[in-house]
């Protein structure tokens, strides 16, 4: 008789000024639903946010939370997450049984990221550095719910120019190419950052997009039981073992 597949553990990578606790609403059904689940604080963000951003350290805090679930996960990475996951799977493909790419589907770099940053540096020089405007729009834009879940973890002030010059050194398209795995594109339907999809999508040699109807750029926060549906789906089409050769 055939040993029952285990459940493959599942990494959680969060976005840009945000941290670890906005993926309570995942982690706790993905464990429900039997499945090693774990959320990571990248440099900068969460627990970590004394640490400086840089390409290298987020990569190491990636690689850190798959050696400590045992090795190989389904990555998940929304946002700023979805890049560096992107980027992690393209070079550890071995450690990667399956990619969530959510709300990562334009290209990081010309006018969409530079606007981004100048918008950023001149929120960085209001007197409270931006506090009230993050909080303020983190209230206005996701249920209250998931607007606790993202202040749990604290406002990453200080990342956002240093995290966004480090995404624009970052080559998604190539890395997708380069991750012969399953990957899903999860966007949400009325996300800003669908823009390059069709491109990113082409680029995946076994991809799909998915799209999470009524979410904006966060649908796992905007539309957590959607989401969570999507990645209980996913996890349940992925197995930890490598594929044969």
């Amino acid at each position: 008789m055939a040993t029952p597949e285990a459940p493959v553990p599942v990494l959680l990578v969060h976005g840009i000024r945000t941290s670890a606790t906005m993926w309570r609403f995942q982690e706790e059904r993905l464990r429900a639903a039997g499945y090693p689940v774990l959320a990571i604080d990248l440099p900068g963000h969460g627990q970590r946010m004394s640490e400086p951003f840089t390409v290298p350290a987020a990569l190491a805090a990636i690689d850190d939370g798959v050696a400590d679930l045992g090795g190989r996960v389904l990555l998940v990475g929304l946002s700023l997450g979805g890049y560096y996951a992107v980027a992690y799977a393209g070079e550890h493909p071995d450690r990667v049984a399956g990619l969530v790419a959510a709300g990562c589907s334009a290209v990081p770099k010309g006018m969409l990221l530079e606007g981004y940053r100048l918008l950023a540096r001149w929120i960085h020089r209001l007197p409270d550095r931006g506090l009230w405007l993050h909080e303020a729009m983190v209230h206005l834009m996701l249920p209250s719910a998931g607007a606790h879940d993202v202040l749990a973890g604290g406002a990453a002030l200080d990342v956002m120019d240093s995290g966004l010059r480090a995404t624009s050194t970052l080559t998604p398209l190539a890395s997708l190419a380069a991750y012969p795995g399953p990957i899903w594109l999860v966007n949400g339907a009325l996300d800003h950052f669908r823009l390059n999809e069709r491109r990113f999508l082409a680029a995946c040699r076994n991809g799909k997009v998915v799209v999470v109807h009524g979410a904006t750029h966060l649908a796992s926060l905007a539309q957590p039981e959607r989401f969570t549906t999507i990645l209980l789906r996913v996890a349940g089409q992925v197995t930890a073992r490598p594929r044969p050769v």
